[in-house]
């Protein structure tokens, strides 16, 4: 049977974040009773109402074998996937990170955990993996991560849960294979095996701020230039007038890059990417990348490709 991400058992995970999770419950509720109250007084003017638009919320592939998450949890995997493709590693490698991270955190960047245990991976200061600041920064966090997992010898062709365990040091070191089927799936869609497979979406509005998804964009897939993952980024006015910005990307991680921008697009504003002769809009983004009319590209990607994202 899979495993969501919702399914973890209570003794893993700490009394504050069950709290935490309580609060968007009540959140629904209110949409729920608004969303009543405008059905009531529409009936009374003979009118239809609105649709009230969907939470925010992403997943990762299509149809029923899609996987739900969080914009958090969506922005974390994407990070985890771009700063693999960033040190050239495997696929394998992002399937331990993710079975990891599934197990500690829910894929969540946590501020607290059992003794001094913080962050995605729920990594201790005072084992040497670094200071709490640090260990909350995700870039930072993950880079430690694979770090100490290239070390462990044969971790592309062992069990996904014993490498995990080799990096974790875990009491129960076992518990990571429960996630092996969702992360080996979640891998496949963040590092673009599965092109297009990571879509989110929300209601934009006012300008994206480009700058800031620039600067992350480059902290955790590395700076530019030919051998980078990111060959070169400008900025361009779209037929609209609007400016955009044009991120120039080696083949290997086009989708990852393009995965990773979707999964902040909440974060920076940004409501609309295009790819490889596809694009996604934020509005619309619960039906996935379509193809741009007019285009018979693939969704595969290019031999080198521009993801414009405005």
């Amino acid at each position: 049977m899979t495993r969501t991400l919702n399914q973890v058992p209570s003794d893993d995970v700490p009394p504050p974040f069950r709290r935490l999770r309580a609060v968007p419950v009540i959140g629904s509720a209110l949409v729920l009773l608004v969303a009543g109250y405008l059905a009531f007084a529409g009936a009374r003017h003979g009118r239809a109402p609105a649709a009230p638009p969907p939470p925010p919320g992403c997943q990762a592939g299509t149809g029923v074998a899609a996987i739900p998450l969080d914009t958090d949890q969506a922005g974390l995997a994407a990070t985890i996937a771009g700063v693999a493709v960033r040190h050239r590693l495997p696929r394998r490698a992002v399937t331990i990170a993710f079975a990891a991270a599934l197990q500690e955190s829910q894929l969540q960047n946590l501020m607290y955990g059992d003794r001094d245990s913080v962050g995605v991976f729920q990594q201790r200061p005072s084992q040497g993996w670094g200071t709490t600041a640090e260990l909350e920064d995700p870039v930072y966090a993950t880079t430690k991560f694979f770090a100490a997992l290239v070390q462990v010898p044969g971790y592309t062709t062992m069990p996904v849960d014993q490498a995990a365990q080799d990096v974790q040091r875990s009491a129960d070191g076992s518990a990571y294979g429960q996630w092996v089927e969702v992360a080996t799936l979640l891998a496949g869609y963040f590092t673009g095996a599965s092109p297009g497979g990571v879509s989110c979406w929300y209601s934009p509005g006012g300008k994206p701020d480009l700058a800031g998804a620039l600067k992350q964009l480059t902290e955790t897939f590395g700076p530019q230039g030919t051998d980078g993952v990111l060959v070169g980024i400008t900025t361009d006015r779209s037929a609209k007038k609007t400016k955009v910005a044009v991120v120039h990307v080696q083949r290997d991680g086009a989708w990852t890059v393009a995965g990773w921008l979707v999964a902040h697009a909440q974060q920076y504003g940004i409501s609309q990417i295009r790819y490889g002769g596809f694009v996604w809009d934020a509005g619309n983004g619960s039906m996935g990348w379509q193809r741009v009319p007019g285009s018979s590209r693939t969704a595969g990607p290019a031999p080198r490709g521009s993801i414009v994202a405005a």
